[in-house]
C-alpha cells in the first residue's frame, strides 16, 4: 500500500531543506523561507528554532552551566539586598531610609529570581518533552528539570522580606492619616502651601528610595547570576533571551515621580498664593 501523504511529511521536508542551504545558501534559504511564510527576521529566527532537533547545543558544557547557575541563583538570594547603606546627609533619619532602599532592592531581587528560577524550570521540562527517547540528552534534562522543580519553592518567598501587614499597617496607615489631616486643613493658604511642600518632599524623597534600591539590586544581579544565566540558555541553544529584571522599570517610574514632585511644588505653591490674595 501507498504510505499515505502527511503534513508532518510535508513539515519534516521543508525544515530539512531549510537546514541544508541555511549556512551555504542565501538564496536557496531565502526561498525556504518564503515557503514556509516567514517575511521578517523574527520570523526567520522562529523557523530555525521550530527546525532545531538537537535538544542542546553544547551538551558537554550544559552540566557545568546548570551548576555554575544554581550557586549564582543561592549567592544573589543570600546577598542581594546586603548591606544596602545610604551615604546621604540626613542624620538619624539614615537608618529609615536605609530600610527603605533595602526594601526597594530586597523585592526587585527576589522577584527577579523567582522568575528566573520558574523560567529555567519550564525550558527543562519543554526541552525534555521534545527530546527522542532515545536520546542520552534527555537523562541530562531530566536530572536539571527534577532539580529545577525542587528549587521552584525554595524562592517563592515574601519580596519584602517583612510581614505584608505590618508594612501596610504601620506604614500606609500613618502615612494616609497624615494626608487626612493635611486635607482636612487645606481651608487656609498656608496649609496648602505645607501640603504642596510636603507632597513635593514625600514624592522626592520615594523616587530618590527607589532609583537607588533599584541601582543596587541591578548591580547585585549583574555581579552574580546575569552571566551564568546566559551561558546556561547559551548551552541549551535556540531558546531566546533569559527574562530581564526590573529594575530599569522602577528607575524609569522613580524618574518620573521625582520630574513630578519637582514640578508639584511650585504649582502648589502658585496656587495658594493666588488663594491668598
Amino acid at each position: 500500500m501507498d504510505e499515505p501523504n502527511l503534513v508532518l511529511d510535508e513539515i519534516e521536508e521543508r525544515f530539512s531543506a531549510f537546514q541544508l542551504v541555511r549556512k551555504s545558501d542565501e538564496t536557496a534559504k531565502g526561498e525556504v523561507l518564503t515557503e514556509l511564510g516567514a517575511t521578517s527576521d523574527v520570523d526567520a529566527d522562529i523557523i530555525l528554532e521550530l527546525s532545531s532537533t538537537w535538544p542542546l547545543g553544547h551538551p558537554e558544557r550544559f552540566d557545568n552551566a546548570h551548576m555554575l547557575v544554581v550557586r549564582s541563583l543561592e549567592v544573589l538570594d543570600r546577598n542581594g539586598a546586603r548591606g544596602v547603606k545610604t551615604k546621604a546627609p540626613i542624620g538619624p533619619l539614615n537608618h529609615v531610609a536605609g530600610f527603605l532602599v533595602q526594601l526597594v532592592t530586597r523585592f526587585i531581587v527576589r522577584q527577579h529570581l523567582k522568575r528566573q528560577v520558574q523560567h529555567i524550570h519550564w525550558l527543562y521540562v519543554r526541552r525534555e518533552a521534545n527530546t527522542d527517547l532515545d536520546n542520552g540528552f534527555r537523562n541530562k534534562l531530566r536530572r536539571a528539570r527534577i532539580e529545577a522543580e525542587r528549587l521552584v519553592p525554595t524562592f517563592n518567598t515574601n519580596p519584602l522580606g517583612v510581614p505584608t501587614f505590618i508594612f501596610g499597617g504601620a506604614v500606609l496607615s500613618w502615612l494616609l492619616g497624615s494626608l487626612q489631616v493635611l486635607i482636612a486643613g487645606l481651608n487656609t493658604w498656608y496649609w496648602q502651601a505645607l501640603a504642596a511642600v510636603l507632597v513635593s518632599l514625600v514624592a522626592a524623597s520615594a523616587s530618590w528610595i527607589v532609583v537607588r534600591g533599584a541601582a543596587t539590586a541591578r548591580h547585585r544581579i549583574r555581579l552574580t547570576t546575569e552571566r551564568p544565566i546566559q551561558a546556561l540558555y547559551e548551552t541549551i541553544g535556540r531558546c531566546g533571551e533569559p527574562p530581564r529584571d526590573d529594575s530599569i522599570v522602577f528607575i524609569v517610574v522613580a524618574l518620573v515621580l521625582g520630574v513630578l514632585a519637582a514640578i508639584a511644588l511650585p504649582v502648589g505653591l502658585a496656587i495658594a498664593g493666588i488663594a491668598n490674595l
